[in-house]
């Protein structure tokens, strides 16, 4: 019998045409601004920016939580960008990583990333590679792009399917070629889930062959089009086996200097937690980082506490009518981290042992899967504490999300017997 993995792997397609964001301007426009700024907000600074430069794209991946393709009506000229660029660093940036859709779309930017460097910022991009030539890496390299990282998620059938292109996977390969010969560090970057759990491997083999430096993984999220093909998300208790895998590529990374970045929505408090991020996580910042030392601004200049945050739910403010850090110190939505309590907590992480430190973790992850923040079952902890019950969580969308950038659906949480699903094994391999 086929595995379930080689079902989804051939499976049709939920659309043929792929959605892409509504060609809207932004709703956040003229926010008004709270009167008080508190010690917190004035000594809380982001280290870290991810800023989506446009949302134009020249890929069609059916997991973009933004689901790029066409630029936003009203995205930043490329003199209002390097504005951006200066209050960047007078708010205390240290790095800035420009993604898309694809970064290098946007007319203006080589002249940002030289900017960003000039005001003493390091800079990356993310991206899908399918236009890094020769030419184009070397243009980013002289421009200051210190380090570009490709998104490569699994072998080539596993990373085209996901990433909606025939050639896509020799793309993203040849980019990472391209980077290196350019001069520049090269990384991976890979959203995990249930089509590429059992490549992980593969995707280290082509890093370790391009020489790469990095590699970070995230799992992938019910958010954009990903929520549209509900039967790809990795389900909680396949954490179980994940992490166990995870030490795996962690010991081969170590042994050819890789640094391995689990993302922050892979988590948590398992037996494997301070192996994995030991180096990367502090007792302090073991929560979500939005809005405490992150920062996302989209291409339009709606700014939120971290890129992937539902734009509905979570920008502040828009760069044209405040400033910076204005929008930093005196909106809710990006102070809500700073003072975020056990108090918002619900289900089980409510009673959970590590609540006060975890705090639900990933807000991204908990709001696209559940609606709200304070509830993630996608933690290891949990994982092994409910197999220990000989219970599983299974989580099952019941409304889908409704075609915007970043937007979700609402899932329910079942709690099953361990044994109730075996079907799937082969997958989780």
């Amino acid at each position: 019998m086929a595995s379930e993995r080689e079902r989804l792997l051939f499976a049709p397609r939920p659309k043929l045409h792929l959605p892409q964001a509504a060609a809207t301007a932004s709703r956040s426009r003229h926010l008004p601004l709270l009167d008080e700024v508190r010690p917190i907000d004035r000594r809380t600074r982001p280290v870290h920016c991810v800023w989506e430069l446009t949302l134009r794209c020249d890929l069609a991946c059916r997991h973009c939580g933004s689901r790029a393709g066409h630029a936003r009506p009203d995205e930043l000229s490329t003199e209002e960008a390097l504005d951006v660029v200066g209050q960047l660093a007078a708010l205390g940036e240290l790095e800035v990583t420009l993604i898309g859709g694809e970064a290098y779309l946007h007319p203006g930017w080589e002249a940002v990333v030289a900017a960003i460097r000039a005001a003493g910022m390091a800079c990356a991009m993310v991206s899908g590679g399918r236009g890094i030539d020769r030419d184009r890496a070397a243009r980013a390299a002289r421009a200051g792009v210190e380090s570009l990282s490709i998104s490569i998620d699994g072998d080539e059938e596993v990373h085209d399917r996901l990433r909606g292109v025939r050639g896509a996977y020799a793309s993203a390969l040849s980019a990472l070629r391209h980077g290196a010969e350019a001069g520049m560090q090269v990384a991976v970057n890979t959203q995990v889930n249930r089509l590429n759990m059992s490549r992980l491997h593969r995707v280290l083999d082509r890093l370790l062959e391009a020489g790469g430096h990095g590699w970070q993984l995230m799992l992938t999220v019910p958010a954009g089009r990903a929520a549209d093909e509900p039967e790809v998300q990795l389900q909680p208790s396949d954490l179980l086996v994940l992490f166990p895998t995870l030490m795996e590529l962690r010991a081969r990374c170590e042994a050819h200097d890789v640094k391995l970045l689990p993302g922050n929505n892979v988590g948590y408090f398992g037996p494997y937690e301070h192996a994995l991020r030991g180096g990367i996580r502090s007792a302090c910042y073991a929560d979500c980082s939005a809005g405490r030392s992150s920062l996302g601004i989209e291409a339009n200049g709606d700014v939120k506490g971290c890129p992937s945050l539902p734009t509905r739910n979570w920008v502040g403010g828009n760069l044209r009518d405040h400033a910076l850090v204005d929008i930093w110190e005196r909106t809710p939505e990006l102070r809500h981290m700073r003072a975020r309590s056990t108090g918002e907590l619900w289900g089980y992480c409510a009673e959970c042992y590590y609540a006060e430190t975890c705090k639900g973790g990933c807000t991204w992850t908990a709001q696209s899967f559940m609606g709200r923040p304070g509830n993630n079952p996608y933690c290891h902890h949990r994982a092994l504490e409910f197999q220990a019950r000989g219970l599983r969580e299974r989580v099952v969308q019941r409304t889908p999300a409704w075609g915007e950038a970043f937007d979700y659906g609402v899932w329910e949480i079942v709690v099953e017997p361990l044994e109730a699903e075996e079907d799937d094994a082969t997958c989780r391999r």
